[in-house]
């Protein structure tokens, strides 16, 4: 029996065009991907027929499977079958999302894997909307948070903390909290006029960019119906936008 092996590959933000090569080869020589919610239809589509497909979607308040630890079982049940086996992840595998833990998993497991970086949307998503999240007039600085966190975590995010310590701050996952994270930031010292631009499906067709300020934010989201997923931008840079606005 051959040697089993796991790629933790991320397949991007959503454009299929900005799946790496080498994420692509690897999905081709894969006997099994297990994928996530987020994966452009695109990219699984045209690979052999042999290829075993398992969704492992999750999305707020509903997964597919029971819980987390199930998808590392899915992985090394295969791989000690002697299988090729990709784990495929929106965006990068380990970027605000559970690529580490999964790849802790397989080495305690004794499990070959390898990762192959993808493309974040954290940077590509504003850089779909014209956004630059630097820029050598506006911003030298930026953070990529999370606005979504696991209650039982120790430490969590001090967004007071943040408001003030970086130039461009761009939150995922945190449109369901967006009030109270806009609320704190605005406590921590960041003016209320801060620019603000949030982006839904970005990079995808279906692309749709709100842009105004802390202040206004909140309501503009109710109004418009904003909803996951989306980046949130915060910054000065957040000007630039309708200058640079190139997607259609």
């Amino acid at each position: 029996m051959r040697k089993g092996k796991v790629y933790l590959v991320g397949a991007g933000p959503g454009d299929k065009g900005l799946l790496t090569t080498k994420a692509r080869d690897i999905l081709r020589r894969a006997d099994v991907i297990v994928y996530d919610r987020l994966i452009a239809r695109q990219i699984l589509q045209g690979l052999p027929r042999h290829v075993v497909k398992i969704y492992v979607g999750k999305r707020s308040g509903t997964h597919s499977l029971p819980g987390q630890e199930a998808i590392p079982t899915i992985l090394i049940t295969n791989a000690e079958k002697g299988k090729v086996v990709v784990r495929l992840k929106g965006g990068d595998p380990f970027l605000l999302g559970r690529g580490g833990e999964e790849a802790q998993q397989l080495s305690k497991a004794g499990i070959d894997f390898e990762v192959v970086p993808g493309i974040t949307s954290a940077l590509a998503v504003p850089a779909y909307a014209g956004i630059p999240v630097t820029h050598r007039k506006f911003a030298s600085s930026v953070a990529i948070v999370t606005g979504h966190e696991d209650p039982k975590k120790s430490k969590r995010v001090d967004w007071k903390k943040l408001a003030t310590a970086v130039d461009t701050i761009v939150i995922l996952m945190g449109i369901s909290n967006l009030q109270p994270i806009l609320e704190s930031l605005v406590e921590g010292g960041r003016s209320p006029e801060s620019p603000v631009a949030i982006i839904e499906r970005g990079t995808t067709s279906r692309q749709r960019v709100t842009v105004g300020n802390i202040r206004t934010m909140t309501s503009q989201a109710v109004e418009r119906r904003i909803a996951a997923p989306a980046v949130i931008v915060v910054g000065d840079v957040v000007n630039l936008q309708k200058e640079l606005s190139w997607f259609k």
